[in-house]
């Protein structure tokens, strides 16, 4: 069992159009941890999502991203490889990220490794996020790294992005890793 307190949403929101392992697992919000209490293995999923048109023409002049297979309608109707517009990838990493994305004021991003789009996102497509916490160990004098594979789904189930996100994190105790942190130099 996780020391990880269930999240506000696990009981209300179960839904039953996607699968039933990923319906199953605790809705990820704010949390206060420290690198003592990242859990490898320990997986987490967020609410859903629908990407509009406004947001997503949104984050591509905000980016500056006019290709049209994200821009054009009529060029991704009538030349484009899907017959629709998609979503930039750029954003679908975004926003799949934000929903699993916490407050923890204990974590720093340390970077990104792995980031693939898998398959594409187009503009009333719903996604979420599934984040699984894969390895940790001791870094510097204050923060040890973990790091946890994201992977983002549209629809039922369909996964169209998978990257791995490295973190920092305090220790809660940092004297306990002293010994380690000079070993890992």
């Amino acid at each position: 069992m996780s020391r990880f307190a269930p999240t506000v949403g696990v009981a209300s929101t179960f839904p039953r159009t996607m699968p039933e392992d990923h319906a199953a697992l605790p809705v990820w919000n704010a949390e206060n941890w420290f690198y003592e209490d990242f859990e490898v293995g320990h997986k987490i999923r967020s609410l859903r999502r629908t990407i509009s048109e406004g947001e997503s023409m949104q984050f591509n002049a905000l980016v500056t991203d006019m290709h049209p297979y994200v821009a054009d309608e009529i060029f991704a109707r009538s030349e484009g490889l899907f017959g629709k517009r998609l979503v930039a990838g750029a954003f679908v990493f975004s926003a799949g990220l934000g929903l699993v994305a916490t407050n923890c004021i204990n974590a720093f991003s340390y970077g990104y490794d792995k980031l693939r789009f898998i398959k594409p996102a187009f503009i009333g497509d719903t996604i979420y996020t599934i984040r699984t916490n894969m390895e940790k160990r001791p870094k510097y004098k204050e923060l040890g790294l973990i790091r946890a594979s994201y992977q983002v789904y549209k629809g039922e189930g369909e996964l169209v992005l998978y990257c791995e996100h490295i973190q920092t994190v305090k220790y809660r105790d940092a004297e306990a890793f002293a010994h380690l942190v000079e070993e890992a130099k």
